[in-house]
């Protein structure tokens, strides 16, 4: 039983759940083969990957997991809700569901979490697609410390306790495109229980406070260097720009950059027929990679 009613017509996946030790992970899958891992961010939940998982289910099997307080999936007490809990969870994931030689996509939070995972078991990680995120500290940054004082400090903590304010903000700014409102509310969904709603401010709150942690994930980069990488980046994204993007471009040599000049940060959802019509193409010319 779900916690809220999810149309097949709109999000067409399988819904499974999985106990990691006190952590009751939600994940939705679809279609079959090369397995295709695809990791959100905030506040956003697996069913930002709607699109992605319909245009790529004929020809891969794809996973989409609900990190820990996001979408579907619970913590156990003392779950913090920070970026090395989320990264060592989905580690406890990956090997709980025997997934290997994947083809991994980030985007947002999804990317330092995702990739310092790739890090630190590169053998299970074939390929990479980078959606607009980062991958090393950015508490040199005035505007992100500015937002991640916003967003994550009283302010944000008060009006999203009391008015859900910073997925509304996320979702407001984040999309490009129209977005029909049955699509808007399900985004919203996980985000209806105000008891739920610490996660979506803890993880601005980190953009700063985990700095310790985001020089680790860069650290890696260098292990997953070798990697081909698919760079699929919105251009009018409020967060992440052209300077995120051009740090990745040559932190891996073996690179192809996709700019879509009509997608914002939720790339997903507003190119996300495009953008699995180009992993196609990206997994069958590195086939041999």
């Amino acid at each position: 039983m779900l916690p809220f009613p999810v149309p097949h017509a709109l999000f067409p996946a399988e819904h499974h759940f999985l106990d990691l030790g006190g952590v009751r992970i939600h994940y939705a899958t679809a279609g079959s083969g090369e397995t295709v891992l695809l990791l959100h961010g905030n506040p956003s939940w697996s069913f930002l990957y709607r699109k992605i998982i319909a245009g790529l289910a004929d020809q891969f099997r794809c996973v989409a997991p609900d990190f820990p307080g996001y979408g579907m999936s619970s913590a156990a007490p003392g779950y913090r809700f920070l970026p090395h809990e989320h990264s060592e969870m989905l580690e406890r994931f990956v090997d709980e569901l025997g997934l290997t030689d994947l083809t991994l996509m980030v985007q947002d939070w999804g990317g330092p979490i995702g990739l310092g995972f790739a890090a630190r078991r590169p053998e299970l990680v074939r390929r990479l697609i980078i959606g607009n995120t980062w991958a090393w500290p950015l508490d040199r940054e005035p505007r992100v410390r500015a937002f991640s004082w916003l967003m994550g400090g009283p302010i944000g903590r008060t009006l999203t306790r009391q008015f859900n304010f910073v997925p509304k903000v996320f979702f407001r700014r984040g999309f490009a495109q129209p977005v029909a409102p049955e699509v808007r509310d399900l985004y919203l969904a996980p985000w209806r229980d105000r008891r739920r709603r610490a996660p979506a401010v803890i993880a601005p709150r980190q953009l700063i406070a985990a700095s310790g942690y985001a020089s680790q994930v860069e650290a890696g980069l260098d292990v997953l260097a070798g990697k081909p990488a698919l760079i699929v980046w919105g251009a009018k994204d409020f967060a992440f720009r052209q300077a995120e993007r051009q740090r990745f471009e040559a932190a891996f040599p073996r690179h192809q950059t996709i700019i879509y000049p009509d997608a914002s940060h939720f790339l997903q959802e507003d190119a996300g027929d495009r953008i699995a019509e180009q992993i196609k193409v990206f997994c069958v010319d590195t086939a041999a990679g």
